[in-house]
C-alpha cells in the first residue's frame, strides 16, 4: 500500500448519510477517515491524538460552522490542507472560505462521492484537479 493511502482524511459533516457514504468511500480507497459532526468536533479532533493530513468541512452546521472551525485551526497553528463541500453557494459563504485557503469550494449537488474521494487523492499526490 502506498503512503498516499494511508494518510488521514477529516471529514466535517453534520448530514449523517453523506459522512458516512464519504468515510466508507475513502476507507474502501485506503484511507483512515474519521467523522466529525460539527465544527467544535472537528476542531477538537484535528488539535489531538493522530492529526488529519487533509480535512473535507461542511459549511452550515450546528455549535460551530467549518469556516470558524477552520479559521480557528489556523489561529492554533493548525493548517491542513482541506476542500469545503457545502450546500450553500452565495458569493459571501465562497469569499469567506476562501480567506482560509481552501484547496476548493464544492458544491454538495454537484459532485459524486467518487470524485471527492479522487480530489483527495489527487490533493494529497499534488496533483491538480477540475
Amino acid at each position: 500500500m502506498d503512503t498516499l493511502t494511508q494518510k488521514n482524511v477529516l471529514i466535517v459533516e453534520d448530514d449523517v448519510v453523506l459522512a458516512g457514504m464519504l468515510k466508507q468511500s475513502l476507507e474502501a480507497a485506503g484511507f483512515n477517515a474519521h467523522n466529525a459532526k460539527n465544527g467544535e468536533e472537528g476542531k477538537s479532533k484535528a488539535m489531538k491524538g493522530v492529526p488529519p493530513d487533509f480535512l473535507i468541512v461542511d459549511i452550515d452546521m450546528p455549535k460551530m460552522d467549518g469556516v470558524t472551525m477552520l479559521k480557528m485551526l489556523h489561529k492554533e497553528g493548525v493548517k491542513v490542507p482541506a476542500i469545503v463541500l457545502t450546500n450553500l453557494n452565495q458569493p459571501e459563504h465562497i469569499a469567506d472560505a476562501a480567506e482560509t485557503g481552501v484547496l476548493e469550494y464544492l458544491i454538495k449537488a454537484d459532485w459524486e462521492i467518487d470524485q471527492i474521494v479522487e480530489k483527495v487523492r489527487a490533493h494529497l499526490a499534488g496533483r491538480r484537479t477540475e
